[in-house]
């Protein structure tokens, strides 16, 4: 068994570590606010104060919010392969374009460490519920070496290419995720607005073809209207900077996604950055003139 690293302890890095700690395995954690490591130390991790300590594992896995955050955790001055001893391998988790990982991978293959980047698809509630899914993307024996590490964090694993194809796997993930949710919300509020219940009507769709088990597992919450985050609008807002600046480079029109882009700017706009996204019914309603989107 390898000693593992976790770099990034926020809501999805802790529950991704968590799901290795309790599968017994030997983690070190490090986060930036150092408290945030408490709950996975807790249950049997080992805090390190300085991110070149992780280098005593052999497998680093990476959750972090932003490109520039990667960059810096990874090849930075104080980053894990300006460490006097490095991991084996680096497991980025993160979703980041495919320039900064392509970068990332660079300077890591010069520094004679594999790299995997390996997004996940869900949210820290079902991360922790075994029901993630991860797309990796890099060498194949890379992938294989740390696959088994991956199967304990979520219930599937796919291998995508040998280069960054994963990062916009992802990107695609979550640009459609975006788009699903503001159609969710707009035919909602037409059926309220139309007289029908809105827990009544999320019932009736869940119930059909159309349903989905995230719409039946988030319906509580738009009836309740709990913008308790699980992914916020300002992190959906990067995906979508990110995935449609993939979309021009590769010539792919995308009209639906650039006016849900718009509207997640405009939630942003109106105080809504760090709820959770399921928040874009709040500027529905409000368009829509109904009191809940008061």
């Amino acid at each position: 068994m390898k000693k593992l690293g976790w770099l990034g302890t926020g809501r999805m890095g802790a529950a991704m570590a968590g799901r290795l700690v309790e599968a017994g395995n030997d983690v070190l954690v490090w986060n930036r606010t150092r408290a945030k490591t408490a709950p996975l130390v807790e249950k049997g991790a080992v805090a390190v104060g300085e991110i070149a300590e992780l280098g005593a594992a052999d497998v680093v896995f990476v959750m972090v919010s932003t490109p520039r955050d990667l960059e810096e955790v990874v090849a930075g001055p104080k980053g894990l392969l300006g460490a006097q001893h490095r991991p084996t391998v680096i497991v980025d988790c993160s979703t980041v374009s495919t320039e900064t990982s392509a970068r990332v991978r660079a300077e890591a293959a010069k520094a004679g460490v594999g790299f995997l980047a390996a997004p996940v698809s869900g949210n820290p509630h079902v991360v922790a519920e075994g029901a993630a899914c991860i797309v990796a993307s890099g060498p194949t024996d890379v992938f294989e070496a740390v696959e088994p590490y991956l199967s304990q964090i979520a219930k599937v694993a796919v291998w995508a290419g040998a280069e960054e194809q994963s990062r916009l796997v992802k990107l695609c993930h979550n640009l459609y995720l975006g788009m699903m949710v503001q159609a969710l919300v707009e035919v909602t509020s037409l059926a309220e607005k139309g007289g029908t219940d809105r827990a009544a009507f999320l019932e009736f769709l869940g119930g059909t073809v159309l349903g989905s088990d995230w719409v039946r597992k988030r319906t509580k919450d738009l009836v309740e209207l709990d913008w308790t985050p699980t992914f916020t609008t300002e992190l959906l807002r990067k995906d979508f900077d990110l995935g449609l600046a993939a979309a021009r480079e590769l010539e792919v029109p995308m009209p639906v996604g650039a006016s849900v882009h718009q509207l997640i700017q405009s939630a942003i706009g109106v105080g809504l950055r760090h709820e959770d996204f399921l928040s874009l019914y709040v500027q529905q309603a409000q368009n829509a003139d109904l009191a809940s989107g008061q």
